[in-house]
């Protein structure tokens, strides 16, 4: 009777969070299936769940859109870029904050902190006046700047807590050994880092390669520098009523960061969780 009562109790939750997956899930799986459907089925009154036959002619055409390669590229090229910058940076401010005692730290991180809850879209005219004064629109470098400033306040927050969670007395073992501190950080703390590496690598894979509001006021004039989530925005005008292709180009948009994701998942679970411990 003891076990039996728990379980009864844990039903609502687990039919909750079954609910909820399910509703979050659907909409990805109608854009899958509707990509593999073909062009005479999506258009049926009577839709089906499950399509009855299945076809690649819509990937085709997507793959096939002007273009395609070099957004995909941009796209890519802008992603590393940000991502590799704001690990850089950000391994460099997160160890400074835990490992050493300095005037101003605490008002660094609440800065930091202000600038991870400040809405970025409030700050596209700003951005938009700064790039258009010093000649740098329609570039991708700036893209990368942009998504390089969205991700770092996230991923110092992070791997501050991660670096805090590491023992400092491993470190000085090392350079009592004749390590200097940057020897040690690097054969010592820096290889208990991956999981909270991996974890804002993903975060800011994700969101600089989903965004699209500063891609969009930024590359006006250039359209070859345009990334995908604006090509993906201008599908449709090309395409007409083509549903079925602009699913594919949708499923071939958000491939890339499910499979990132599906190789880093082990390690984004501990790493967002160790980052949180210390503060």
């Amino acid at each position: 009777m003891s076990t039996t009562r728990p379980r009864m109790r844990r039903v609502p939750l687990n039919a909750a969070a079954v609910v909820t997956v399910a509703l979050c899930l659907f909409p990805v799986y109608w854009m899958v299936a509707t990509a593999f459907t073909p062009a005479r089925d999506i258009q049926s009154v009577s839709p089906r769940l499950v399509p009855r036959t299945w076809t690649l002619d819509h990937f085709r055409t997507a793959v096939g859109a002007d273009g395609f390669g070099l957004f995909w590229r941009n796209s890519l090229l802008v992603t590393l870029s940000a991502v590799l910058l704001s690990l850089v940076v950000a391994l460099g401010s997160a160890y400074a904050v835990a490992r050493m005692r300095w005037r101003g730290r605490r008002q660094f991180m609440l800065m930091v902190f202000i600038a991870q809850m400040a809405p970025w879209e409030s700050l596209i005219i700003p951005v938009y006046i700064i790039s258009r004064d010093t000649g740098m629109l329609d570039r991708l470098p700036t893209l990368t700047l942009v998504y390089f400033m969205m991700t770092l306040p996230f991923t110092v927050i992070v791997l501050r807590g991660f670096i805090g969670t590491i023992p400092p007395e491993l470190e000085e073992s090392a350079q009592v050994d004749g390590c200097t501190r940057l020897g040690a950080f690097r054969h010592v703390a820096f290889p208990l880092l991956a999981p909270g590496l991996m974890a804002t690598s993903l975060f800011g894979y994700i969101t600089a390669w989903n965004e699209f509001a500063y891609a969009n006021f930024l590359i006006i004039k250039q359209q070859d520098n345009r990334t995908l989530p604006v090509w993906l925005s201008s599908f449709q005008n090309v395409f007409g009523t083509d549903w079925g292709a602009t699913m594919a180009a949708s499923t071939l948009f958000a491939a890339p960061a499910l499979v990132v994701f599906l190789l880093l998942q082990r390690h984004v679970t501990s790493g967002f969780a160790a980052g949180a411990v210390k503060g």
